[in-house]
């Protein structure tokens, strides 16, 4: 069974949801989110950087969310969730994950670092155009969805939850509406049977 180790609100969830979608066996292991537990020599045996999430199969541990999400559609998926690789979808499908991680999310993520480290208001200059850079990606998110019901067409993939978590984290640090499609796409993702049950995981995994 996957152990999927957790804190309420961190990128957990979808590795978490990716299990919900395919009905695949999980347990969640809810763990400290206190610096001081994730700078122990306990936790850093498991996560080199101190970071969460962590999962594990057997003798097997990662520790990065996107390559989670991508072991368990090939491990329990049986094509589902992802289109058939080496085919110009699956590129896409590619691209729109890693973007939610590696463009989209990292501003979002100097916001929360700046905070952490000089408070609430963080140092306004760089808060700010952190913000501003996440506006754009959520911009191209909302152009990519155009005559879409998700971002590779009317079909579901790994890459929605991706994505999802990113627009989750954008809504708690960027006060602004999502525009119209991104808007839509995000209350079609919040309806899903998967995400509700996710959400209820993610706030039960208190430590």
């Amino acid at each position: 069974m996957l152990q999927i180790y957790h804190s309420p609100g961190t990128r957990g969830y979808r590795a978490i949801w990716a299990c919900e979608e395919l009905n695949a066996p999980y347990e969640v292991i809810p763990t400290s989110f206190a610096a001081q537990f994730r700078a122990s020599s306990e936790w850093r045996e498991k996560s080199p950087v101190g970071k969460l999430p962590i999962m594990t199969d057997g003798d097997m541990l990662m520790f990065e969310s996107g390559a989670m999400v991508q072991y368990i559609l090939d491990k329990h998926g049986k094509g589902k969730l992802q289109p058939v690789p080496g085919t110009a979808q699956h590129a896409l499908y590619l691209q729109w994950g890693w973007f939610a991680e590696s463009t989209f999310a990292r501003p979002l993520g100097e916001v929360v670092n700046h905070r952490r480290v000089f408070g609430d208001d963080g140092i306004a200059a760089v808060t700010d155009e952190m913000k501003s850079r996440a506006r754009v990606c959520l911009a191209a998110v909302d152009e990519a969805l155009q005559g879409k019901r998700y971002l590779l067409g009317e079909d579901f993939s790994g890459a929605d939850i991706m994505m999802a978590y990113t627009l989750r984290i954008y809504r708690r640090l960027v006060d602004e509406d999502f525009p119209d499609d991104a808007a839509r796409y995000w209350a079609d993702l919040m309806e899903r049977p998967a995400c509700k049950a996710t959400e209820e995981a993610d706030a039960a995994a208190v430590a």
